[in-house]
């Protein structure tokens, strides 16, 4: 059960790993891009190569979809980058259904465990298999493997790394799980995890009343997708790269400077936040010389 490229390399693990997948559920096909043209997930796409049944229901309750579901004989459920499933559905297989977390658990429960840990500045994160419950990610730990976050990756860069990371570890654990080796853990929740919500817009926008390096850090988060905001003259910007210079200044927070050519840096409360890669509404995306050479300030 999965939806988008993180979860491709948990179902091709499983493939290669020799494992008999009877079925994949996955989001119903959708119209995306600026041509709307009808589009179908990344697992969808490789479920169809390996000639896997698909199953793509609108709601999970769908009598149909339980009946479908059911009629695969599934021994163990997997879930990967989808939606929260109820209870009909992951306590159906005999074994449960086991989920592959993009955290170390307890630490960062959520939509978004890796646009936070980058956010926040870890240096360290991880992946988590473990035993759905109804709470979501609450269930007993199955395995965990940790990886190191480096002080200039993005999201995106860290996304790659951990789902071939994730992909192995949940082999891992449904090869103890059916040699009857596994154990598992209880997660101990308290108010001092941290989480990972849904990112919203809000969560995008860059204060330049905060210091350089947590800014950097948020750009480095929200890198590639959805991208950090803010703005120029007006205009929204979308910021995918920065570079971060600690300096003492007195100029007015947020104020822009730039030679025109090569740099653009917007001053913040212990320095400056220099963009080296964005995207003007309505444009492509580009390094910071190639927007200065098309737009001058105070022309645009």
């Amino acid at each position: 059960m999965g939806t988008p490229d993180f979860a491709v390399a948990s179902l091709e693990a499983l493939v290669h790993a020799g494992y008999k997948v009877v079925g994949v559920v996955t989001a119903p096909d959708k119209p995306a891009g600026r041509g709307m043209k009808i589009t179908e997930s990344a697992v969808k796409k490789y479920a169809v190569e390996k000639g896997i049944t698909v199953l793509q229901p609108v709601k999970l309750k769908d009598p149909e979809f339980l009946a479908a579901l059911e009629n695969l004989h599934a021994n163990i459920q997997v879930v990967v980058a989808f939606r929260m499933l109820p209870e009909i559905v992951w306590n159906m297989p005999a074994h449960g259904t086991i989920n592959v977390h993009g955290s170390l658990l307890p630490n960062y429960r959520g939509a978004a465990p890796i646009n936070w840990a980058v956010i926040n500045g870890e240096d360290t994160t991880g992946v988590t298999t473990f035993k759905l419950k109804q709470a979501i990610d609450t269930g007993d730990i199955l395995m965990q493997q940790s990886m190191p976050i480096a002080d200039n990756e993005t999201a995106t860069e860290v996304h790659d790394r951990m789902k071939i990371i994730g992909a192995a570890l949940l082999v891992k654990t449904v090869k103890a799980m059916e040699n009857g080796t596994l154990q598992s853990i209880p997660q101990i929740i308290s108010e001092e995890n941290k989480q990972a919500p849904k990112i919203f817009t809000k969560d995008c926008e860059l204060n330049w009343n905060n210091g350089v390096i947590a800014l950097y850090n948020r750009v480095r988060g929200l890198s590639s997708f959805p991208g950090a905001l803010t703005q120029l003259e007006g205009k929204i910007l979308k910021v995918y790269g920065s570079k971060p210079e600690p300096a003492k200044h007195e100029e007015i927070i947020g104020a822009v400077n730039t030679d025109g050519k090569t740099f653009l840096k917007y001053a913040c409360a212990d320095g400056y936040l220099h963009i080296t890669e964005l995207q003007i509404a309505g444009k492509k995306r580009m390094p910071i010389a190639e927007f200065l050479r098309g737009y001058q300030l105070g022309r645009m």
